[in-house]
């Protein structure tokens, strides 16, 4: 850590070392410009002695800090979630970075983190954080684990394998705006320093007049399709570097996450706080028959991914594997073993076996919302074509004079949001799946451009809330939300007739409506 924590140290003020390289270059004495790199090594370096940590039988303790001195304190039974990071200098000098997660969002100096420490202690210190919910026992790492298995990884790899990466995955990366928000901003910076001035002022462009009409649309087109394989090209390594070795391990309990090409991360979700999950379908990855799955958890990210973009036929597949092995949602977690034995190898009850797979979840037909629904996914397209109208008509009135062919705008924007708008009915819908020996499943779905279907479990649902707007009034149509303390905390049935909303409720959660 004496070598990690200065040259991360640097690398964060590396603007301001340019900048001191530069003013001690100019005034002719460069030595001073290595003043400010040995200041922030030197901080690096006293990180090293003012950082600890302590584990007792009731907290976790993280003490630091140079000038102000700060301790932070975890409960031992708030830790909910122990997530493993290595850059690639950690991973060459044999360390990593431990994350204790507690299910509260945290500003970023807020976070637990313990960095860094050698990877053959971090076995065990995830066994003895995660004790208390019965998901591992302490001891000492199985010497007889795959060659490809890293020691971190150790005590999870005697899960079932659920989901695996595969690299002709890769394909579906640039179906997302993952590879437009990497470029954006480098373009962005780009702009603000003075780039777009050089281009307008440079030879080329200052020689272009109106006889060169197809060489600017040339020169158009060809920074266009540029434009398009850097964004293309930087989603796919953006991919590659985030989701390489993608292995999704389920033992029981716990559900391990380990990824990353430089930078390779582990993550361990308790299963007993899982309540469902999304299916995410934006629309070009649903054109390709592609989705990503992301679980609804109580106390986690909300969006928490465990597969990316991947065939929508290999999804279903994890998530069929996940509820196949689910025990029963009434069990509880603080009926776990105790940490002073070893964990005993998962068992599950039968009788607590899922009635209903993951494929069905994830396939089922669902309910159609009926004709109003549909009318009112057409109006609320109409409003922008009207809009459009409105203002071509107006501006004509005036006294402009439009070209003709600008008419044909409104037909083609007519035409696009009718085909929005019944894909946005077609995505509309929702199912009850009741179960006999496991939960019963509500399964929602909406949306166009990002469509998600929703599977939450009942027995997750804390609260109901009937809401019609002045336009559903009229409708007759009304939108029930399903409050739960996982995952996004409400989840829509939307625009579903009035007179079927009781009825929703009372088949998802027998009694929740109450007496009358």
């Amino acid at each position: 850590m004496l070598l990690v924590y200065p040259v991360n140290e640097i690398m964060k003020y590396i603007p301001v070392l340019l900048g001191s390289i530069i003013v001690g270059t100019t005034s002719g004495n460069p030595l001073w410009s290595l003043v400010p790199v040995a200041l922030v090594a030197a901080f690096g370096i006293a990180r090293w002695f003012t950082t600890s940590y302590r584990i007792d039988a009731d907290h976790v303790q993280l003490r630091s800090g140079i000038v102000a001195r700060r301790t932070l304190s975890v409960p031992r039974p708030r830790i909910r979630s122990v997530d493993v990071e290595a850059d690639l200098l950690h991973r060459i000098l044999g360390l990593a970075v431990l994350a204790i997660g507690t299910g509260k969002q945290t500003d970023k100096g807020e976070e637990f983190k313990l960095d860094a420490l050698d990877t053959s202690q971090i076995p065990a210190l995830r066994a003895e954080l995660l004790s208390h919910t019965g998901q591992y026992a302490p001891g000492p790492v199985d010497e007889a684990a795959p060659p490809h298995v890293s020691r971190p990884d150790a005590l999870a790899e005697s899960g079932v394998e659920i989901g695996h990466w595969r690299a002709g995955w890769v394909r579906y990366a640039p179906l997302s705006l993952t590879g437009l928000a990497v470029v954006a901003p480098i373009a962005g910076l780009g702009a603000q320093y003075g780039v777009i001035d050089v281009l307008s002022k440079s030879a080329v462009v200052q020689h272009l007049d109106d006889d060169t009409a197809a060489i600017v649309a040339i020169t158009v087109a060809g920074l266009t399709i540029l434009t398009l394989a850097l964004v293309n090209l930087a989603a796919c390594a953006q991919y590659l570097a985030t989701w390489f070795g993608l292995r999704v391990l389920d033992n029981g309990t716990t559900l391990h996450l380990r990824h990353g090409l430089f930078t390779t991360r582990q993550i361990t979700l308790d299963l007993a706080r899982f309540r469902g999950a999304t299916l995410n379908e934006p629309l070009l990855l649903r054109a390709a028959r592609a989705a990503q799955l992301e679980m609804i958890m109580t106390g986690e990210n909300p969006r928490q991914k465990i597969l990316p973009q991947a065939p929508r036929v290999a999804v279903e597949r994890t998530l069929d594997e996940l509820l196949r092995s689910r025990r029963s949602p009434h069990a509880d977690a603080s009926s776990a073993p105790s940490s002073a034995a070893p964990a005993p190898a998962p068992a599950w009850d039968s009788a607590a076996a899922q009635p209903i797979t993951g494929s069905a979840l994830g396939t089922v037909d669902l309910r159609e919302h009926g004709p109003a629904a549909r009318r009112r996914r057409y109006t609320r397209a109409a409003w922008p074509v009207g809009i459009v109208v409105v203002a071509m008509v107006g501006f004509a009135l005036a006294g402009g004079d439009p070209p003709p062919w600008t008419w044909t705008f409104p037909v083609v924007f007519a035409v696009v949001m009718a085909l929005i708008a019944e894909d946005r009915y077609r995505g509309l819908g929702h199912r009850v799946l009741p179960g006999t020996t496991g939960p019963t499943w509500l399964i929602t779905r909406r949306g166009s451009l990002d469509r998600n279907r929703d599977c939450l479990e009942a027995p997750g649902i804390i609260g109901w809330t009937v809401r019609q707007t002045f336009w559903q009034r009229r409708a007759g149509l009304a939108t029930v939300v399903a409050a739960t303390a996982a995952g996004k905390k409400s989840y829509l049935v939307v625009d579903i007739p009035i007179d079927q909303a009781a009825a929703l409720i009372e088949e998802v959660t027998p009694g929740g409506l109450g007496r009358r």
